[in-house]
């Protein structure tokens, strides 16, 4: 591989990140952070409510990664740590009919391989008592679990190592074959996709489109589909245009209606 092709694989893998949601055991969080560093991703942010001791990160990290957690980035809310991303692929090993149909980590990799050039990609990761809630996975644009014959729990460093593997090894074998995908434009982060999912359902709700306390249902299949679409931030402000004009009519309707009264 040409230096040139090095240098486009290490900027790629520099717009992805580890997101570790309340991670119980500080050396699977120092054996993430070497891992990260190993496949070339600079970002370690943590979502908890304290930062676990150092010293324990540090250990596993060794002095190769000391770099990721010397600079690890720490939120109290996941929509905070979030918030700059244009994509999020959320790990999960639970199935049900609440949770989406997933695919494994190498079969996504053709969707998140044309983010990483003007898109922040989040490999976000749960506890490892339980992984990651519904109410974190809605943050995802895709969700995914390792395939394992039947012991489906992996430890967390275990899975981070995995996802940062297949996507280290799916930038490289792209770049090395000059395959790689058109990259698509900068798309709205998170920020941008939580507020236009507030006015949504706000509109939504106005208008009297919830039936049977069905919000959660319906809002849901609504993250799904936007998240999916990769809605730029222009769009975003069209969709909240059309929210916001919808409100102000309903407004009127009941202003006109009170001083009919």
């Amino acid at each position: 591989m040409t230096q040139a092709s090095q240098d486009t694989v290490r900027e790629l893998m520099a717009q992805a990140a580890i997101v570790l949601v309340s991670p119980k055991f500080a050396e699977n969080i120092g054996s993430a952070a070497r891992t990260a560093a190993n496949m070339g991703i600079s970002r370690l942010i943590l979502v908890c409510r304290e930062i676990p001791d150092r010293d324990k990160m540090l250990r596993l990290a060794t002095a190769k990664a000391a770099h990721l957690i010397d600079n690890l980035e720490h939120h109290q809310e996941l929509g905070c740590a979030l918030a700059p991303f244009g994509w999020v692929l959320g790990t999960s090993a639970r199935q049900g009919r609440k949770r989406t149909t997933v695919n494994s980590p190498r079969q996504l990799m053709g969707e998140i391989l044309p983010q990483l050039k003007n898109n922040r990609v989040a490999l976000l990761f749960g506890p490892e008592d339980r992984g990651l809630a519904n109410e974190e996975l809605r943050y995802c644009n895709q969700i995914t679990t390792i395939p394992t014959v039947d012991f489906s729990s992996l430890n967390l460093a275990q899975a981070v190592a995995i996802l940062c593997h297949e996507l280290h090894y799916s930038v490289l074998d792209a770049v090395s074959r000059s395959t790689f995908p058109p990259s698509v434009p900068r798309q709205g982060n998170k920020r941008e996709l939580e507020a236009l999912f507030t006015h949504v359902e706000k509109a939504l709700r106005t208008i009297g489109f919830f039936k049977n306390g069905a919000d959660d249902y319906w809002m849901k299949s609504i993250r799904q589909f936007l998240g999916r679409i990769g809605l730029k931030s222009k769009e975003i402000k069209i969709i909240r245009g059309v929210c916001q004009q919808l409100l102000w009519r309903e407004e009127q309707k009941d202003s006109d209606k009170g001083k009919g009264e």
